[in-house]
């Protein structure tokens, strides 16, 4: 690869060399032009300058075109003489204003009439480079200027001839040479230095571009994170692992990682992932292979084990290694991980399905909290059909096959229902009836939870006119942390209140206390501008999180929904009591209204009340039930 950089540099260095050749070579000539042109400029002021002084002087302003005086003569022979002898002037003759020459240095008055003489008797001045003996077609004297210049009475600007002068070209020649070498090496010098900047700026662009493109060939085979081969690269090596003999493909999923970003910010999670990178890749044997799969899933191949006994141990190992504390910001963390895997060949050799089955059986090991785990068949059922459903979903959201269920909400000072929850409910065409449970939580790990909340809030808004006309009546939408995380948030909800013709004090936004800490920032954004459009603000599920009172203190918070698990356990549990008693005291310090679901029981019903808990929901007033059903419960009440 170096070798063939070197081949391209140096092509591009003689490649580059041509252009700049091409360029002196141009200057070269305009430079040489501009100088000669500056030579015969400064020729023609010195014959116009001996016109005047030689000639000038001597002429009585008269018409040549008989000739000149025997004075004229005369005085111009003695003056023209002196010019000679001195080598300002070659040879001079003067010429009347029809090109006839009247007078001639030599005696020679025959010669014919030039274009040039008739240019200059118009009062033009014309120099040209050219040989002495040129009149006499010989081609090899020394190299003069041959200048024609109107000849003028004196003291006026009358032309009454032409004077044409022969004057040397060496000194001013050498001149010319000498200023043109002197821009040579000025301008070779300069092109020098401009091709040698050239080559360095390609020195500098290649080596960059060579550092990015080795950078983009490292970040294509592995995790710009963690610095391990990422799945493409994992599949790869995979594949030769399987050629090449027994192995294990595992797969390793981090257990309630999500609550590490949640509770302690993306950043320690991150921390965090890149010390177990660390941590495996140290441990491993050479040639067994760790890779970041995405998020915190990693990949395992365990080369040369074939026994299921010893797979388990080696990824038994693997789990301790992960399960021992981590400092992180001085901050111990303990994480454990669930695995699942494959033996190669005994489970297979083709690679996307040996994947396929390392990651039903690590969903396996996670929901029964079991060891390392290996693929049965039996594991494949229940995760066919969630990923079947979730495969579904969007087909289902597109056909409607989608319906809301409401369950009401009941305010305890005023004896009525003032608003109802929507949830949730897939009419699937095989399997009937499904709750959220049987695809939500699938579906809240992939973009579909996007649409699928869009499809909820919509249709919650529409139904709000029909299931009450007298417009009292508010309705509460959940949100997921994905929805939360989104820049449009907010402008989405008041687009649909817009769409839908909702007065946004009708909706009540339900968010979950682990959606709030996920972005805390953007959803104290987002928060505020619906609470400022009238929008209302539910915290859900208060008390299974473990969100900061401060951070609570300052949000635009209406109303704390206290998790059902603390409000069924009131019955049977002093503690759990004495915490929803806790929570409703600091809900209204806080000026937040408080509701209480998971109602069941008449007698927490009455300590709810006793408590001077606001709402209450549950199965005990009344369960969740389709549009039409809620619709004549409302209408009945009101009655």
């Amino acid at each position: 690869m170096k070798g063939s950089a070197r081949r391209l540099f140096a092509t591009y260095a003689v490649v580059s060399l041509l252009p700049v050749l091409v360029l002196g070579a141009l200057l070269v000539a305009l430079t040489s032009r501009q100088s000669h042109a500056r030579a015969l400029a400064q020729v023609r002021a010195e014959a116009q300058l001996l016109a005047g002084t030689v000639v000038t002087p001597r002429m009585q302003g008269t018409s040549l075109s008989n000739g000149l005086t025997a004075t004229e003569e005369a005085a111009l022979k003695q003056s023209v003489t002196s010019a000679i002898t001195s080598h300002e002037v070659l040879r001079l003759r003067v010429r009347d204003l029809t090109g006839h020459v009247v007078f001639s240095d030599d005696g020679k008055i025959d010669g014919g009439v030039d274009d040039e003489a008739l240019e200059a008797a118009r009062g033009e001045i014309h120099a040209a480079l050219t040989t002495l003996g040129a009149d006499d077609n010989q081609r090899t004297g020394p190299q003069v200027v041959e200048a024609y210049v109107p000849l003028r009475a004196l003291g006026a600007d009358r032309v009454i001839g032409v004077v044409e002068l022969y004057l040397p070209y060496g000194e001013i020649a050498a001149q010319v040479q000498s200023e043109l070498r002197e821009q040579m090496v000025v301008l070779g010098v300069g092109l020098l230095v401009l091709w040698l900047a050239l080559l360095g700026l390609a020195t500098r662009t290649s080596r960059a571009l060579r550092t990015s493109a080795e950078d983009n060939l490292f970040l294509a085979r592995h995790d710009a994170l963690t610095g391990l081969p990422n799945r493409s690269d994992f599949l790869t090596r995979a594949t030769r692992a399987v050629d090449d003999g027994p192995a294990v493909i595992a797969l390793l999923d981090l257990d309630r990682f999500k609550q590490v970003n949640d509770t302690l910010g993306h950043a320690i999670g991150d921390r965090l992932l890149v010390e177990l990178a660390g941590r495996l890749s140290d441990h491993l044997r050479e040639g067994d292979v760790v890779a970041r799969l995405g998020g915190d899933e990693f990949g395992l191949v365990l080369r040369g084990v074939s026994d299921e006994d010893e797979a388990v141990a080696a990824l038994a190992r693997v789990r301790a290694l992960i399960a021992e504390p981590l400092v992180v910001d001085d901050l111990p963390l303990a994480i454990e991980a669930s695995v699942g895997f494959v033996l190669v060949p005994a489970d297979g050799r083709a690679v996307d399905v040996l994947m396929t089955k390392a990651d039903v059986a690590m969903y396996a090991a996670k929901r029964g909290h079991l060891p390392p785990t290996r693929h049965q068949p039996g594991h494949e059922q229940y995760d066919a059909t969630r990923l079947r459903l979730v495969g579904e979903l969007a087909d289902a959201i597109e056909n409607d096959q989608l319906v809301l269920h409401y369950q009401p909400k009941t305010d305890l000072s005023l004896g009525r229902v003032t608003a109802v929850e929507a949830l949730v409910r897939w009419q699937h065409p095989v399997l009937g009836l499904l709750y959220p449970d049987a695809f939500l939580l699938a579906a809240e790990q992939t973009e579909l939870v996007e649409p699928l909340t869009r499809w909820v809030l919509d249709n919650a808004l529409r139904a709000l006119s029909r299931l009450d006309s007298t417009g009292e009546l508010s309705v509460a939408v959940n949100f997921s942390a994905r929805s939360l995380s989104r820049a449009d948030f907010a402008d989405e909800v008041l687009e649909a209140l817009i769409r839908t013709r909702t007065s946004p004090r009708r909706l009540l936004v339900e968010i979950t206390e682990t959606a709030l800490v996920a972005d805390p920032t953007r959803a104290a954004e987002s928060l505020t501008r619906l609470a400022h459009a009238g929008v209302r603000i539910s915290i859900d599920d208060f008390g299974a999180g473990q969100t900061s009172l401060g951070y609570l203190a300052a949000l635009p918070v209406h109303e704390l929904k206290i998790d059902r698990a603390f409000v069924m356990a009131m019955d049977s549990d002093p503690r759990n009591a004495a915490i929803v008693r806790s929570v409703i005291d600091l809900g209204h310090n806080l000026g937040f209204s408080v509701t209480a679901e998971g109602v069941e029981t008449a007698s927490v019903l009455a300590d709810l009340q006793a408590a001077e808990c606001d709402s209450v929901q549950g199965y005990y007033l009344a369960r969740p039930a389709d549009e039409n059903t809620i619709r004549l419960r409302l209408e009945n009440a009101r009655r």
